[in-house]
């Protein structure tokens, strides 16, 4: 538009000082695109009508469409985006929240659909697009956001939420969304991971009920892969699902009642009696009660316990 008027300036005419320059150009443009149309500076002649007639007027309408198109397009999404929200949060009660869908994240998510949790009931909380597209494409739900913002927390229903795991790329940043889901939500079970081990007294003053140190764990697997390759092999095999073995709790079956750990088809590292874990050889647990629940080792994609053949209501 002003290249338009500059280059035809002789057909404009300035009522201010009758000449046309490119100041007055970028001017008139402005004006005119903008249909708010002063009249100051006007076309004379008969090319300079015709060209704003044929050329200067529909820029001014797409101009226009434009920019009432963007307004519509953002209501709408925005509208859309909050139904979406409501019709969400009248359902969603008891969820797990991932906040960080990065490496971690999504082996976190991994491990959660392996043991039987359903998608629907994961939400996902990253300051990352991509991300936040990846965790759609995977059929979760997922806010765009800083999670130490409690407005975003709150979107996610921190208040309703089961649990929740904190896989963020900084300690610090781990912290402050420690403190805040605990402020929103104090007893949902929060799990943290960390980089320095230095960082975990903090992360558990400031309200984590687990906390994993991600940098030494994996200094401690490639230690044992080094000393011994079959040892971290096996250690591998143990954290990694879908074959070989696997770790797993489940409940204690009727018929296990009365019985020590070592009587347990599967292999029992733990028993968890009354929320405290103790070891397989531990006194306390030499023999199993109901309400117990044992911490085995398994072959992976086993049959779960309560389908498996001879299961009866006993057994739950």
């Amino acid at each position: 538009m002003v290249l338009i008027v500059v280059v035809d300036r002789d057909g404009y005419k300035d009522s201010y000082d009758g000449s046309v320059d490119l100041i007055d150009s970028i001017y008139y443009a402005t004006v005119t695109l903008t249909t708010t149309g002063y009249g100051d500076i006007t076309p004379v002649t008969p090319a300079a009508r015709l060209v704003n007639a044929f050329i200067v007027t529909p820029l001014r309408i797409s101009f226009l469409v434009v920019l009432v198109g963007t307004t519509l397009e953002v209501l709408a999404n925005e509208g859309r985006r909050i139904m979406r929200d409501t019709r969400w949060r009248k359902r969603m009660k008891d969820h797990t929240i991932v906040v960080g869908y990065g490496t971690k994240g999504r082996a976190a998510v991994q491990t959660l659909i392996s043991n039987g949790v359903k998608r629907d009931s994961i939400v996902v909380i990253d300051p990352r697009a991509q991300a936040i597209g990846d965790a759609g494409n995977d059929q979760m739900a997922a806010f765009h956001g800083d999670a130490t913002n409690r407005t975003v927390l709150r979107r996610a229903e921190v208040m309703t939420a089961r649990e929740v795991i904190v896989t963020t790329d900084r300690d610090d940043s781990a912290v402050l969304v420690t403190l805040a889901v605990r402020q929103l939500n104090a007893n949902a079970h929060v799990v943290v991971a960390v980089r320095e081990e230095d960082n975990v007294p903090l992360l558990r003053q400031s309200g984590a009920d687990a906390v994993v140190t991600s940098s030494e764990a994996v200094g401690r697997l490639l230690g044992l892969s080094a000393v011994s390759p079959n040892l971290g092999e096996v250690m591998e095999d143990l954290l990694t699902y879908g074959e070989g073995l696997e770790v797993a709790e489940r409940p204690v079956l009727g018929r296990e009642v009365g019985k020590p750990p070592s009587a347990v088809p599967d292999r029992v590292v733990s028993v968890v009696r009354d929320g405290k874990v103790h070891r397989y050889y531990d006194s306390n647990v030499s023999v199993l009660a109901a309400g117990d629940k044992l911490i085995v080792v398994r072959p992976a994609k086993e049959t779960p316990w309560a389908e498996r053949p001879g299961a009866d209501e006993d057994d739950e």
